[in-house]
């Protein structure tokens, strides 16, 4: 049975973060909150983890993680970023976006798109999951939390409890959630690409 944590989203208990980071470092699997919707975490590295993750979203091995950075300096140890692209990541993370992006060899070639040596990555907006991420000093493995059969991410740790509390070893409760998705941007090409529309403003990437 998983554990619950109900956190402040304003002061995060330091406590509970630690607790966090240690169920983690452990190869746990944790649903966190993020600035949209409710996502599966895990450490790099842990395959178990992973293949947990992927049977409790029910898809294979050809459907990607996204690594979590906390901030672009991070994200540049993962991703090949021009100047130009630079500028554009500058300008809008944190944020609820996902952007593709050319990967370097710190990326494990399984978590890389198996055609184009592209991984996505997110810096959130988030304080949790911000803690979270200096607390274990590296990013998350994530996909987010969108069960089939549901039309929906789910949002409400409650209900999340409730469906998961067997499958994962922890569910994180800020109180209320941002319901929905990221908007996803491929940035590999001369221009950038929508991918999918989400919580994420468009108009910097003139994708309106």
């Amino acid at each position: 049975m998983s554990q619950f944590f109900n956190i402040n989203i304003d002061n995060p208990q330091v406590r509970l973060i630690t607790q966090t980071a240690d169920i983690l470092r452990k190869g746990g699997v944790i649903a966190y909150p993020t600035d949209s919707g409710y996502a599966l975490g895990c450490m790099i590295g842990n395959g178990d983890a992973q293949t947990r993750i992927r049977q409790i979203r029910g898809v294979d091995d050809k459907h990607l993680f996204t690594l979590v950075c906390r901030n672009l300096s991070e994200l540049g140890n993962y991703a090949i970023v021009s100047n130009s692209q630079f500028r554009l990541l500058k300008a809008n993370t944190p944020g609820a976006y996902t952007f593709i992006l050319q990967a370097t060899r710190e990326v494990p070639r399984k978590l890389q798109h198996p055609k184009r040596n592209a991984v996505g990555i997110r810096v959130p907006l988030h304080t949790v999951v911000q803690a979270i991420l200096d607390a274990i000093d590296a990013p998350l493995l994530s996909m987010t939390l969108h069960l089939a059969g549901d039309e929906d991410v789910l949002s409400e740790a409650w209900e999340i409890r409730e469906k998961l509390e067997h499958l994962v070893d922890l569910v994180i409760d800020v109180g209320s959630c941002a319901s929905g998705a990221t908007s996803v941007i491929d940035l590999t090409g001369d221009a950038p690409v929508l991918i999918r529309a989400g919580l994420g403003d468009l108009a910097p990437f003139d994708l309106l």
